[in-house]
């Protein structure tokens, strides 16, 4: 299969995305200095849903130009990229969490935990490096 221009540009995104939050995560040196500034916190949060979104964009793009199984939710697109052996199985929880997060910045976004989206920020940027290194590697089978 040939790299489809839409899955390309996604990647450049995403990629640029994490490594704005990794500089973030970098610079921050506590929860209490994240809390605190309420312009880095809403910073974070916007990049990694739009980290997120371009995941699922990836993904849905992918699913679309394979003919695989048409993904009930976005959940459902990480699942469906794990059935058709794009992404590792270990790689799997952490990517439905992302759309959980996903789901929460978009729908209930009066409930977002400050520790989580740090917690996020601090331990869980290399999920999307993951990700993108398993597209890439299924782009080039």
């Amino acid at each position: 299969m040939d790299a489809d221009e839409i899955i390309l540009e996604r990647l450049t995104f995403l990629r640029n995305e994490v490594a704005y939050l990794k500089s973030e995560r970098d610079r921050v040196r506590t929860f209490k200095e994240y809390v605190d500034n309420i312009r880095l916190r809403r910073a974070v949060e916007r990049s990694l849903h739009v980290a997120i979104e371009a995941c699922l964009d990836i993904g849905r793009r992918l699913i679309a130009l394979e003919g695989f199984r048409y993904p009930e939710d976005n959940k459902d697109v990480f699942q469906v990229l794990r059935e058709e052996d794009v992404v590792p199985e270990g790689l799997l929880p952490a990517l439905l969490d992302m759309a959980r997060f996903r789901n929460l910045i978009v729908h209930d976004y009066a409930r977002i935990d400050d520790a989580k989206v740090y917690a996020i920020l601090k331990k869980h940027l290399g999920d999307f490096d993951e990700f993108a290194k398993a597209i890439v590697a299924y782009l080039e089978r």
